[in-house]
């Protein structure tokens, strides 16, 4: 199923595909004031449902509020974009929130811009067109990004030309999918930002080092110089000198790249020409039936 997807996903390309979702919302260059975007239509708000597999899954009331007295002011200056799905029936694409505010505010029709998209298309736009717009928690951002790339083969560095962002954050960001569901669940609910999470990425005590970071108001520093204390090997006891040397920053960093990659904590132990050993921590046998999916895919 997996390969279908990307397969099917992968045939337009993206840039085409967001090409076609700014051309199908927005007026076409050099348009007189007021004209509106080509194939425009009203429908009844009604016949319109969101899709199941949107990215996003928080909308605050505050943001929204905001949107439905826009709305009510002004109109919806920007169509949603729908496909069709069976007799009167049309699922989002890219617009939820005006959807959601649109109902808020009592309008009985919605203006549209109806486009033929396959899932995977859909589920592609949808995932670019929040990122850009930056609607989503760190988390659901990491989310969407390794989905880009399980789900559609995507690069990172392509993912990062199309979203707009650099290579780097897209790496930064896909590290979090390596943290416990605690800590994740600190992130989506505003209480956690994303630098005191990624300070916490590959410590085996990340929950109760966030939950005392909440707790106590600690900076990304303090949390920083807590994760260097944890990873510091102790003394051995008896007068035999240090334990294992710490890690090196080489080391460190090909952690967390391929932390990033799997989604889950992964942790190496190099013993120099005896070899060593690379550990992959989970914690849900969804998580263990993910390894062994994205490792059975090494051999496509």
């Amino acid at each position: 199923m997996a390969d279908d997807t990307r397969k099917k996903g992968l045939g337009r390309g993206l840039s085409a595909l967001m090409g076609e979702v700014r051309d199908a919302v927005n007026p076409p260059p050099g348009a007189a004031p007021g004209e509106k975007p080509k194939g425009l239509r009203e429908l009844p708000i009604e016949q319109i449902q969101p899709n199941p597999k949107q990215p996003r899954k928080r909308f605050t009331p505050e943001a929204l509020d905001d949107l439905v007295a826009s709305i009510k002011s002004h109109g919806i200056l920007q169509p949603l974009l729908v496909r069709k799905l069976g007799q009167d029936r049309y699922e989002i694409i890219a617009g939820e929130r005006r959807w959601r505010a649109a109902q808020a505010a009592r309008l009985h029709q919605v203006p549209v811009v109806v486009k033929e998209f396959t899932d995977a298309e859909v589920m592609e736009v949808a995932l670019v067109e929040n990122i850009q717009r930056a609607d989503l928690t760190p988390i659901e951002e990491a989310a969407g990004y390794q989905r880009l790339i399980d789900d559609f083969g995507h690069t990172q560095e392509a993912i990062a030309q199309i979203v707009g962002k650099s290579r780097s954050h897209i790496a930064n960001t896909l590290r979090l999918m390596s943290l416990p569901a605690p800590v994740k669940d600190l992130v989506d609910q505003g209480q956690l930002s994303a630098g005191h999470a990624r300070a916490l990425i590959g410590l085996p005590d990340a929950a109760a080092l966030a939950k005392r970071a909440v707790d106590q108001g600690l900076t990304v520093r303090q949390i920083e110089d807590l994760a260097k204390k944890a990873k510091t090997p102790a003394p051995v006891s008896g007068g035999q000198g240090n334990g294992a040397a710490a890690k090196d920053p080489d080391t460190i960093e090909l952690e967390g790249n391929l932390s990033a990659a799997i989604g889950l904590p992964v942790s190496i132990a190099h013993k120099g020409d005896a070899g060593g050993s690379i550990t992959i921590r989970y914690q849900t046998l969804d998580e263990l039936d993910g390894i062994c999916g994205k490792l059975s895919r090494m051999d496509d």
